[in-house]
């Protein structure tokens, strides 16, 4: 991998000094953008995502609006298990809903593997990289393998996890085989979509906050490890979970260039968790509803806090992100004054 752009984020997931703070955010192209409920209005999300074109406009809608740095590619956690044929649905108001669970080795003998490329998807990366300009960078995601195995297991969103962790603990061999099914499929995903033109990946592992550090470690940790080292050498790596403070050091051993740290820890503490020299975060979603001040008074301090980390020699770059997703509700106008705030200050 070498820095051939001049676009800031990928300067910066190098380790190098951008030209300006650069800035993205997860979810910044969904609900909070009226532009986005217009264009998917009587269309189902998981439909919106196999329909190139307008995939390639909602991806490119919060470039246009607010001034981010990079493009995240319009997609949902489920997608590759949609393109390989299982049944699964988003609902609103609740989340991806599998037509069956599994949880048997017999289940996951039935399980299919992508194993081709995703055309729909290719095409409306090369209608997204042919609107960006070479500041701007393109950034693929992947569920964890974690994550996609519990909303199999439970068959949907689940607030405990259950039968998740009972499957983990009560039948290992069974929980390694359906991890070792997923990763194929999520690894041809990634490849898809790195073939196409993709510049920088993230991993997004939504519930591995759930677990324990040895858990982690046990059951998951190798699986997502290898769905990075497929892509080595090649984009720069994000892995990001949520509420996994604690798992920090374990989730950078998985090999990314970029550690993705949510708003409940300090970036200088988080700094000094991880393998990585590159840390990516983490303003809560939440200021962007309290104004302005409050959003420059937590600019100036998480600047603080990587300059600190910086100065320690822990890190080399930081990528700006809010600690997790942009919320529903959240005022456009406040997502791109944001944007400008950390552009100023960051």
């Amino acid at each position: 991998m070498s820095p051939l752009s001049d676009a800031p984020l990928l300067t910066a997931a190098h380790g190098n000094s951008p030209s300006r703070p650069p800035v993205w955010f997860m979810r910044q192209a969904g609900r909070s953008l009226p532009e986005y409920r217009q264009v998917r209005e009587g269309i189902s999300m998981l439909d919106s995502c196999f329909m190139p074109e307008l995939l390639a406009e909602i991806t490119l809608q919060p470039v246009r609006r607010h001034d981010v740095d990079g493009a995240i590619l319009f997609s949902d956690i489920v997608v590759p298990l949609k393109a390989a044929g299982v049944g699964v649905d988003i609902v609103p108001g609740r989340g991806p809903v599998m037509d069956a669970p599994v949880r048997s080795k017999e289940d996951i003998g039935k399980l299919p593997i992508l194993d081709t490329d995703v055309p729909e998807v290719q095409e409306g990366i090369g209608l997204i990289r042919n609107e960006l300009s070479d500041a701007q960078t393109l950034i693929g995601f992947v569920g964890a393998p974690f994550t996609l195995a519990s909303y199999l297991v439970e068959g949907g969103p689940s607030k405990n996890h259950e039968r998740t962790k009972a499957l983990m603990h009560a039948e290992p061999e069974t929980w390694h085989a359906l991890m070792r099914r997923l990763v194929p499929t999520i690894t041809q995903f990634l490849r898809t979509q790195v073939d196409a033109g993709i510049e920088a990946m993230q991993l997004f592992d939504s519930w591995a906050g759930y677990l324990n550090e040895r858990d982690y470690r046990e059951f998951v940790l190798p699986y997502s490890q290898e769905i990075l080292a497929s892509v080595e050498g090649e984009i720069p790596r994000i892995h990001f979970g949520v509420g996994t403070g604690e798992l920090l050091r374990a989730m950078s051993e998985a090999g990314p260039e970029v550690m993705g740290v949510d708003y409940r820890v300090r970036m200088d503490d988080a700094a000094k968790r991880v393998d990585a020299r590159v840390l990516q975060g983490n303003l809560d979603p939440a200021l962007l509803f309290a104004g302005e001040d409050a959003v420059r008074s937590a600019v100036r301090r998480i600047r603080e806090e990587v300059a600190a980390a910086k100065d320690a020699g822990d890190i080399d770059s930081h990528i700006w992100n809010l600690g997790h997703g942009v919320l529903p509700t959240t005022d456009a106008d406040a997502i791109t004054r944001a944007v400008a705030i950390i552009h100023e200050e960051g």
